[in-house]
């Protein structure tokens, strides 16, 4: 079949909006009609080329839609069903997953390579007959796509799909980077630093674990002011800000768990973030940072003597199957604010527009309503 996706062919080019040729699925595999996909920095890296995956791909991997066909062999879901992307596979079989690690299935080490999981071939062809990758093996920038069953969360029909999307990702990761990854406790003190997509999440998730004290830190005054109305307690431009203002709320105890969520990370930050963790305090890198950086700054006595930990966080350590559904699950009873996050929507031919707002600091999270 023809559909149109937005395609990436060289770094730091525009995304081109084309159509292109869909293969039916495969075993294991589904056909989604997309309805909605949030526009996240992780795509961004790719065209910037900090994380320098083969090309060309379709971009977008928080993404919601309809089953429309399912190949041979798919278990649990059937056409006419409502599905998340998680854009970690979760297989159910593989040593990770067994133990409860989802977010680290064995399948994730071909997340890069963009082609099927079932057989490394691609379904989705441009012109010419080129072979498309699929960012995170999902390709949610498209009006369609073809994913493996082991990708997909199967969701009530209750929640538009253009809201349920921001579970793919974005929610998921930061609420669980503060609560699951950060083991925040009722009575914490938190800290946010990068009040973006993932960052505003890992607000709320302070928020629902009962932090007595959250600290947004971003130098765009609309993310603080953002960061406030959902619930953080302060909000100020810079981690030396933060660092004083912490000495001053908690009698110098400092931060329990600081979460690092800029738009790309610095081993300067890890350091500076180091440094607002107290005693046993616990620093969660969940921002991507350059590929090709190998240095972080840090004061390693005070890791020591202070008991401090560094933790690293993917996906928000979440098991997908268990945390998208309970986090609509919060959404449907006003336990946590989905819609506010939505600052503007653009359709797939404004997805350019849409990534220069994001880095211009206009936008919490944009969607694509296809």
């Amino acid at each position: 079949m023809k559909t149109r996706a937005a395609v990436l062919w060289d770094r730091e080019k525009d995304w081109s909006v084309e159509e292109i040729e869909l293969d039916p699925p495969k075993s294991g595999e589904a056909l989604v009609k997309i309805v909605g996909s949030g526009l996240c920095h992780s795509d961004e890296h790719i065209r910037s080329g900090d994380l320098p995956w083969p090309l060309p791909i379709i971009g977008g991997h928080e993404g919601a839609g309809v089953i429309e066909e399912v190949g041979p062999d798919v278990k649990g879901l059937t056409p006419g069903d409502h599905v998340v992307f998680s854009f970690i596979p979760a297989c159910g079989r593989c040593s990770c997953c067994s133990r409860g690690m989802q977010n680290l299935c064995e399948q994730g080490m071909y997340m890069a390579e963009g082609f099927q999981l079932s057989d490394r071939t691609s379904r989705h062809h441009a012109r010419g007959g080129v072979d498309l990758r699929t960012l995170l093996l999902l390709g949610a920038f498209a009006e369609h796509t073809v994913v493996n069953e082991a990708n997909l969360v199967k969701i009530d029909d209750d929640i538009p799909l253009d809201i349920a999307c921001l579970v793919g990702c974005g929610v998921v990761t930061g609420w669980g980077s503060m609560v699951t990854t950060g083991e925040l406790r009722a009575g914490d003190t938190a800290v946010v630093v990068g009040v973006g997509g993932i960052g505003i999440n890992a607000v709320q998730g302070a928020v629902g674990a009962g932090a007595e004290f959250i600290v947004a830190v971003d130098p765009v005054p609309f993310k603080r002011e953002q960061a406030q109305a959902f619930g953080a307690t302060h909000a100020v431009s810079t981690s030396e800000e933060a660092t004083n203002l912490l000495q001053d709320l908690t009698k110098g105890r400092m931060a329990d768990v600081v979460v690092n969520t800029a738009g790309l990370g610095t081993g300067k930050q890890v350091g500076l973030s180091l440094a607002m963790a107290g005693k046993r305090g616990r620093v969660v890198v969940t921002n991507l940072h350059n590929a090709m950086e190998n240095e972080v700054s840090l004061n390693a006595i005070d890791l020591v003597l202070y008991e401090k930990q560094l933790r690293g966080s993917l996906y928000g350590s979440a098991n997908p199957r268990v945390d998208i559904p309970r986090l609509l699950d919060l959404y449907r009873h006003g336990k946590i604010k989905l819609d506010n996050l939505v600052t503007k929507r653009y359709s797939l031919d404004q997805i350019n527009d849409g990534y220069r707002d994001m880095l211009e600091g206009k936008v919490l999270r944009a969607v694509m309503s296809l």
